[in-house]
């Protein structure tokens, strides 16, 4: 037993370890290749659409890896489930905006249930969308121009429910449903020239049964395939429930000037290309002052003269690490008010736990999407 539960860690720190090496350089990569395709003066068309192959490839390649690293950890027992009540009808709605866009530039029109149902299930959010989103997107890329995706309920008996996804694509054999759930294996992939790994459909029936469900499919040639998730029902949240949310910083002392608010980030990191990124996305912000730190220890210091609205921490830093630096801030009084955001590459699900259990007011994984980055620290004027 001590030698399975030795290689079991060895695997873990292996996994996170590549997560790691392998986020650094795509966290540069996508950073750049965003601000490129949105910079002043304008590209040119053709110098835009080298951008764009180099956006689409690199975010393709982190879908890779978080798919690989996805699996590994759900086959070596190490995912965590954090399982809570959510709304049906909000989560879906939520994953209808997330895929919006794609559908649009297939020409996929998405059908929703125009009364919304009214059901709690209870299930790890983030990883419920995960799935869903993946069908959803599935179902946009291998459908047919001009098709429809409908999304639809179904009431089970014993207290389940099943959601139901339908395209109006090619279809598929019976001896390719057969493999659908296979790792790796991309049907009739030489027939299509959309990107995808063939792991998708493999974490998204793992992590429904981690979740006490069930997925299926049933196809027909010509006629497309409807997937679908059950679940269990649960009782919704009692009314007035108290619920959490993310507060933007703020400043007491934050002045205005010419209509503009004046905010300080503090960012600690050692990696070059990171900082370099960072002052880059926070040179189109106007009213925000960028303080940078290489190491934890000068963090400290800078917090304590400086004050800053917010600080973005790293955790693999050179000196300390980013959870001991936070302690040390939250520790003293005169920087313990200071809301602090991980930014790290460090992204298996225990990274994660162990961040948000440090006190980190989020905990953000590289590559960063610019547009998500700047609403989430609310720095947008």
């Amino acid at each position: 037993m001590a030698a399975a539960e030795k290689a079991s860690q060895a695997k873990s720190d292996f996994l996170s370890s590549m997560s790691h090496e392998l986020r650094t350089p795509l966290h540069a990569i996508l950073g750049f290749g965003q601000l490129m395709e949105t910079g002043s003066p304008p590209l040119t068309p053709e110098q835009k659409e080298s951008a764009r192959q180099i956006l689409k490839a690199g975010w393709h390649l982190l879908e890779l890896v978080n798919e690989v690293l996805d699996l590994a950890v759900i086959e070596a027992g190490k995912l965590v489930m954090s399982f809570e009540l959510v709304s049906l009808a909000e989560v879906m709605r939520e994953c209808e905006a997330l895929v919006a866009l794609m559908a649009q530039e297939h020409d996929i029109t998405l059908l929703l249930p125009a009364n919304e149902i009214s059901c709690f299930v209870l299930v790890d959010r983030i990883r419920i969308k995960q799935v869903l989103i993946n069908l959803l997107s599935n179902a946009i890329k291998y459908n047919r121009a001009g098709g429809t995706v409908t999304v639809s309920y179904v009431a089970k008996s014993a207290g389940r429910i099943s959601i139901c996804i339908a395209d109006t694509g090619a279809g598929l054999t019976a001896d390719e449903l057969t493999q659908l759930f296979q790792p790796f294996n991309r049907l009739r992939q030489e027939e299509n020239t959309e990107e995808g790994t063939g792991i998708g459909l493999v974490v998204c029936k793992r992590l429904v049964e981690l979740m006490g469900g069930a997925i299926g499919v049933e196809c027909a040639i010509g006629e497309g395939c409807v997937f679908w998730i059950e679940l269990d029902r649960a009782a919704p949240l009692h009314a007035g429930a108290e619920t959490t949310e993310l507060m933007a910083p703020s400043n007491a002392e934050a002045q205005t000037q010419a209509g503009v608010v004046q905010r300080t980030l503090l960012y600690v990191e050692d990696n070059p290309a990171n900082l370099k990124l960072i002052e880059a996305i926070i040179e189109r912000q106007p009213g925000i002052r960028l303080l940078t730190a290489p190491n934890g220890m000068y963090g400290i210091e800078m917090a304590r003269q400086f004050l800053p609205d917010l600080i973005l921490m790293d955790i693999d830093l050179p000196d300390i690490s980013g959870i001991k630096a936070l302690q040390k801030l939250t520790q003293d009084p005169a920087t313990a008010h200071i809301p602090v955001i991980a930014l790290s590459a460090n992204a298996m699900p225990r990274d994660i736990e162990k961040g948000l259990e440090a006190g980190f007011l989020r905990y953000l994984t590289k590559p960063i999407k610019i547009d998500e980055f700047l609403k989430i620290l609310d720095m947008r004027n």
